[in-house]
Parts: C-alpha cells; sequence; structure tokens
C-alpha cells in the first residue's frame, strides 16, 4: 500500500467514525426515521450530481430490483438502526459493534454456502461477542436506563451488513458509482414513507447544528465516503480496503471523547480490543495484506 492509499484509507475511517458521532447529534430532536432519511436522501442527490457530471446512466428499469435489495440491506435497514440506537447509545459503542460486520459477513456465508468454519474464524467470532458484552455488561449507564434493547437493535445493523456481503457474491457486477446512486436512492424511497407515522422527537430542538449534522452525513459520510472506498478497492484491492474496519472504531471513540465528551472506560477499551482481535481472526488478516508492495 503506497503513502497515498494509506491517506485515502485513513480518511474514509475517519468520515465513518464520524458518521456516529454526526447521528448522535442529530437524533435526539429528528428521531430515527427523519435522520435516515436525511442522510441518504442527501446522499442520493450528491451521487446523482456525480452521476450527472461523469455522464453515467443509472439503468433503473433493468437494475431496479438490485438496487432495491442493496439499497434495503446496505442502507436503509443499517441506517434506521443506528438511527434509533443513537438516541440512546454512545458513539463510541456504535462504531466498535460495527466492526462486527465481518465476523457476521462470515457466519452467514457460511450457513448460506454451508460451509464448515475453521477453529480460529469460531473463535474470533466468540471473541468479537464476547467483546461487545464486555463493553455492555460493564456499562453502568446502559443498565441503569434500560438501554438494551438500543444495544439488540444497534447489532442487527452489522448482520444486515453480513447478509448484503454475501448476496453481492452472487449478483452481478455493475458500476460502483452507479450501484452507490442506485442503492441510495432506493433506501430513500424505503425510508419515506416512515415519516407520515414516525414524527420528530422534538422540533423545538432542532438548530443549525442539527440540520448541518445531516447534511454532513449524507453528503460527505454517504456520498464521498462511498467514492473514496471503491477508489481504495480498485487501487489496492478488496483485502487491504477492508482493514478500513478496524479503523473506524478507534476515529469513533476518538470524536466521541472530543466533541460528546463521552467517557471511555477500562471496559470500553478491552471491549474494543476484542472485538477487533476477534474481526482479524475471522478475516485472517495479517499485516502481509497491507504492507505487500504495488506490483
Amino acid at each position: 500500500m503506497g503513502l497515498k492509499s494509506a491517506y485515502y484509507l485513513v480518511s474514509l475511517a475517519a468520515i465513518w467514525g464520524a458518521s456516529f458521532l454526526f447521528m448522535r447529534i442529530g437524533a435526539p430532536s429528528l428521531g430515527g426515521a427523519w435522520l435516515i432519511e436525511g442522510r441518504v436522501g442527501f446522499g442520493a442527490v450528491f451521487l446523482f450530481l456525480v452521476m450527472a457530471f461523469l455522464k453515467k446512466r443509472s439503468h433503473l428499469r433493468e437494475n431496479g430490483k438490485h438496487y432495491a435489495i442493496i439499497g434495503l440491506l446496505s442502507a436503509a435497514l443499517p441506517f434506521l438502526c443506528y438511527g434509533y440506537a443513537a438516541q440512546y447509545l454512545s458513539a463510541s459503542l456504535m462504531s466498535v459493534v460495527n466492526a462486527l460486520t465481518p465476523i457476521f459477513g462470515t457466519a452467514i456465508s457460511a450457513l448460506y454456502f454451508r460451509k464448515a468454519l475453521e477453529a480460529n474464524k469460531v473463535f474470533g467470532l466468540l471473541l468479537g461477542l464476547i467483546g461487545v458484552a464486555v463493553i455492555v455488561g460493564f456499562d453502568p449507564e446502559i443498565v441503569k436506563e434500560n438501554n438494551l434493547l438500543a444495544v439488540f437493535v444497534v447489532m442487527c445493523a452489522p448482520i444486515c451488513y453480513g447478509i448484503v456481503s454475501v448476496y453481492t457474491q452472487k449478483a452481478k457486477k455493475i458500476d460502483p458509482i452507479t450501484n452507490s446512486y442506485g442503492s441510495m436512492l432506493m433506501a430513500t424511497l424505503f425510508i419515506a414513507p416512515l415519516l407520515f407515522f414516525i414524527p420528530p422527537n422534538s422540533v423545538e430542538d432542532i438548530n443549525w447544528a442539527v440540520v448541518a449534522s445531516v447534511i454532513v452525513l449524507g453528503v460527505i459520510c454517504t456520498g464521498v465516503a462511498f467514492l473514496i472506498f471503491y477508489k481504495l478497492v480498485d487501487d489496492i484491492g478488496m483485502p487491504s480496503t477492508l482493514t478500513v474496519t478496524f479503523l473506524i472504531p478507534i476515529f469513533g471513540v476518538f470524536w466521541g471523547v472530543i466533541f460528546l465528551d463521552e467517557t471511555v472506560g477500562w471496559h470500553t477499551l478491552i471491549g474494543t480490543v476484542l472485538v477487533i482481535i476477534g474481526t482479524m481472526k475471522v478475516t485472517g488478516f495479517t499485516l502481509k495484506t497491507v504492507v505487500k508492495p504495488n506490483v
């Protein structure tokens, strides 16, 4: 991995780590549905403008079903899970749970393709779940405020990502930018009906910071992040790009501490380490994957 690719990788981790910060800012007043509709909506508009600039066609008629599946499982459902949880849980905890994505993806893939998991991958899966249990079980605020439901909801997000990762293994290949736009458009359409039934939590508390958070979530943390992600995949390959999974919790915790005054206890640090080690075990990650020179 060259210096330029390393810069893009760290930037992507910082952006996706910051998404949990912005959701924490917007969720208390907007609620989950309105927050996430804003996120995917602004993301779709940004990607549409990129498509128009590059003179790409969306091919909605031919690929509508594919976009709907991707949009539902990679954006609408997981984002709604995070939007709901952001009303109750810290940005730190949500970013750590997000790191379980490769773990759930590997487990779901093994079930779907009926392949036995190797012992080290089973160990990694258990280690990741233990890591989350350590963070949650020793967090007095979660128990005191009875926020265990939010924990279970937020864990559904990486499960959705795991399911869609299996789907993409068999789906037809589509241009990444077009795929991103189509999925964000479908996610926007899926979430829109919820707005008629789920009002914002507190319209009076919606201020410039909330509005700015939603815009940044859509344009930067969704639209720009997808463009960086797919550029990295083209430049260094998927295995090296997925190392971003290990960096996101670091930034998620960092942004939460700096801007939201979140407290990082010993249980958060130990739990995060367990989740990252578990993910490395499941994915078979080694430093050779990253430092292998470009050919």
